[in-house]
């Protein structure tokens, strides 16, 4: 029972599992933000632009006696696109303009070599050339 113990303590507290219970819970705020912000800012000034003042939870239609709330729909859809946006230009643009500066550019291993007898190239790891059949020193030897 310890050992099991012991496991779930390492699975549980790892940075990367704080990391994503963190970054959860300030999602769901932010979340709750923009609900606040379509729900009682952008739909009113659209209902009141656009349908007479009438609450646009309202919006609706009704069609072989289901009633289709349009309305509420197009909310969420607003809702929906701003999250979006925003995590776009946070995660795409900012995080991604900052790791370009912050991580250098990873030097690539050379994958061929020059045979030294016959001058083609060859995988950095061949030990005979498959050109002219030299027999060849090992990398790093």
């Amino acid at each position: 029972m310890r050992h099991v113990w012991q496991e779930f303590k390492q699975f549980a507290f790892k940075g990367n599992m704080i990391d994503l219970a963190v970054g959860v819970i300030i999602g769901a705020a932010f979340g709750r933000v923009v609900s606040s912000l379509v729900d009682h800012v952008l739909m009113p000034l659209l209902a009141a632009a656009g349908a007479g003042g009438k609450g646009y939870e309202k919006w609706s239609v009704w069609l072989n006696g289901s009633e289709i709330k349009y309305g509420q729909f197009i909310g969420s859809v607003i809702n929906f696109l701003i999250i979006a946006a925003v995590i776009f230009l946070i995660i795409v643009k900012i995080l991604g303009s900052v790791m370009k500066r912050v991580t250098p550019p990873a030097a690539s291993e050379p994958t061929q070599k020059e045979c030294p007898l016959c001058l083609s190239n060859i995988p950095i790891k061949a030990r005979k050339c498959s050109y002219c059949t030299a027999d060849l020193p090992l990398v790093g030897a």
